[in-house]
């Protein structure tokens, strides 16, 4: 078989392969040229999800007659003035994205400069260039791609419905948005608006924080913190979720280079990591992290589009990172996302409103007595089936066996406050109530606030461990009066004893017993009373299961949740009023109480204007 060049055409194509995947990646190379040209409004035009049509105008710099015909060239640019890769300061660099897409579909190309009094086109079909011809054209270039894949039929089959590339060329657009709130962009889909991002004017933090809000919505905004951070060669800024507000996939984390949206794996493990024991597992924050370097720390050409970055020292913007995301959250760590509540309750109110409309007269003249909050909730449903006719089997599943109405009441009020516990009280207010002797009723000055006993214990226990072993404290431990014997399997086992001195530091002394057991002779004093026996085994089983697929300080934060979830004030255990204000006065005072180490909110609130929406007062 004879060696031989290849064919420009087919050269093209090749590269075309590795370049353009879909109609978003034509979208992303030519709204970047766009933004290299210095424009200011950019507007991008779709038929049947760019298959058959994409327009991308825009009102930059624009092409001179030669120029133009050089672009259409393989590896012609204007973007490397020094031929230092490791020097780029454009999104474009390799001179490979015109030509890569004339090779596969029909390109026409219009352009003119702001001096000139016409501009000029050219046409490429499939890889065969036309001549340049004068053409009427506004300040600025637009790029027509017709037929996409025309040439490479078989890529056709691989592209999926109008509607789902659609979607993916907006949500490329919006991600390069996010990076640009100083250029418009406006979006049309076979003939409508789809997006409309305008301008963002003030001061830089100002428009960056309007660009955001535009792309991903007030919630967000609403259940966001922002990060900043820097070193010498490094700075990293943006907004994040509070981790009580969070997502199925990872879609929703933009990331950004140098203003380059990218998905890179080291950045994405560092947000993971810096969510570590406050997120629940298989959710995933919501996040625009902006990363700039300086391009000699960083590089940029080291995949076909350019999604990848290599940096020059990986550990330090991953600690940067998640040293940044931590401050935040710790900033903000006791708000909790309850966005979105309201609506609920809403929602739901509105779908009874008739039957409540129905019954009127009836809740009226039922006049329920002054106690009926201290009722049990079987009592409750027996009243409302009664009063409300509800019969038949939905009354069945509601009621309670008789010995059960005996019950004590759900909702305990205790005695009053000390004089010196109300001088304490802070924004999550007194402690008025305890209800199925799990949830923490408190009242500030204009909410009423519904505390997890059991979930705001684990995250203040868990802290004091984290503070402790930061400093190298030894923690106090309680010796029990008979060591017990846990048994193991072999391979949970040997997990566990690898761990003997992370674990005594901790407070816990356990010790080889016998082929596949472990003898615990004391636990860490803040547990209390525990059953050490689940405590041990489910300990084992989640260092057998992480392997070695995470860092030793990872490994130390789950033995610290996993022993603090033990150790916390279990719900159904009856509080006394002191104990559940001096609960809420510790939340207070404690990073990331808004939410367990599970990532469950702790604590919900409910603003008094939104009770009085519920009850269309307002």
């Amino acid at each position: 078989m004879t060696i031989r060049v290849l064919p420009s055409n087919l050269i093209n194509q090749i590269a075309a392969g590795e370049v353009i995947e879909r109609p978003a990646s034509v979208i992303k190379e030519l709204v970047e040229n766009a933004l290299d040209a210095d424009a200011h409004k950019i507007e991008i035009t779709l038929t049947a999800g760019g298959k058959n049509l994409i327009i991308v105008s825009d009102d930059g710099c624009g092409m001179s007659a030669e120029e133009l015909a050089l672009a259409v060239e393989r590896h012609a640019t204007s973007k490397l003035p020094s031929d230092n890769l490791f020097d780029i300061n454009f999104f474009g660099f390799r001179g490979e994205a015109l030509p890569s897409i004339a090779s596969v579909a029909r390109l026409t190309i219009i352009s003119r400069q702001k001096e000139a009094e016409s501009g000029w086109q050219i046409s490429v079909n499939g890889g065969e260039k036309g001549d340049l011809q004068p053409a009427a054209a506004n300040i600025g270039t637009r790029i027509e791609v017709r037929d996409l894949f025309y040439t490479t039929p078989a890529r056709l089959k691989f592209l999926k419905s109008d509607a789902a590339e659609t979607g993916q060329c907006i949500d490329t657009i919006q991600r390069i948005a996010l990076a640009h709130p100083d250029v418009a962009f406006y979006v049309y889909c076979d003939g409508k608006k789809r997006l409309a991002l305008n301008i963002c004017t003030g001061e830089p933090q100002i428009a960056a924080q309007t660009r955001i809000t535009d792309v991903l919505g007030t919630e967000f905004a609403k259940n966001s913190v922002s990060i900043n951070a820097q070193n010498e060669f490094c700075r990293i800024h943006g907004c994040v979720s509070l981790p009580t507000y969070h997502k199925a996939n990872s879609l929703a984390e933009f990331l950004f280079v140098n203003n380059r949206p990218v998905r890179d794996k080291l950045i994405l493990g560092a947000i993971k990591g810096a969510y570590q024991d406050m997120m629940m597992a298989g959710r995933y924050p919501i996040c625009t992290v902006f990363i700039d370097v300086k391009p000699m720390y960083v590089d940029v050409n080291v995949h076909p589009t350019k999604a990848e970055v290599r940096f020059y020292d990986n550990g330090a913007v991953r600690g940067l990172l998640v040293s940044a995301i931590r401050q935040a959250l710790g900033a903000g760590g006791r708000h909790s996302a309850n966005t979105g509540s309201l609506e609920h309750l809403l929602a739901q109110h509105t779908e009874k409103s008739s039957f409540y409309d129905n019954n009127q007269s009836d809740l009226t003249a039922a006049s329920p007595q002054s106690n009926f909050l201290y009722e049990s909730p079987a009592l409750k449903n027996t009243r409302y089936a009664a009063t409300y006719g509800i019969h038949g089997s939905h009354a069945r599943r509601s009621a309670y066996n008789a010995p059960e109405l005996m019950h004590d009441f759900s909702l305990r009020t205790p005695e009053e406050p000390l004089p010196q516990t109300i001088e304490e009280v802070g924004e999550l207010g007194l402690a008025k109530a305890q209800f199925h002797n799990t949830y923490i009723i408190a009242q500030t000055e204009d909410s009423l606030i519904i505390v997890d006993q059991h979930a705001a214990h684990e995250r203040i226990t868990m802290e004091k461990m984290k503070q402790a072993m930061a400093k190298h404290e030894h923690q106090p431990s309680q010796m029990l009066l008979l060591p017990e014997v846990v048994d193991l399997s072999l391979s949970e086992k040997s997990a566990l004893l690898e761990y003997t001195e992370t674990l005594a530091d901790l407070g816990l002394d356990i010790e080889e017993f016998g082929n596949t057991a472990v003898l615990v002779r004391a636990i860490p004093a803040l547990l209390g009373d525990t059953d050490v026996q689940t405590l041990i085994k489910d300990l084992a089983a989640e260092i057998s299961e992480w392997g070695s697929a995470y860092a030793l300080s990872d490994k130390i934060h789950h033995i610290c949740a996993t022993i603090a979830c033990h150790g916390s004030v279990r719900a159904g255990r009856a509080l006394n009023i002191e104990e559940m204000n001096r609960l809420l006065r510790d939340m207070e005072k404690t990073e990331h109480s808004g939410q367990c180490n599970h990532g469950r909110p702790t604590y919900v609130k409910i603003k008094l204007e939104d009770m009085e929406k519920l009850f269309e007062r307002r």
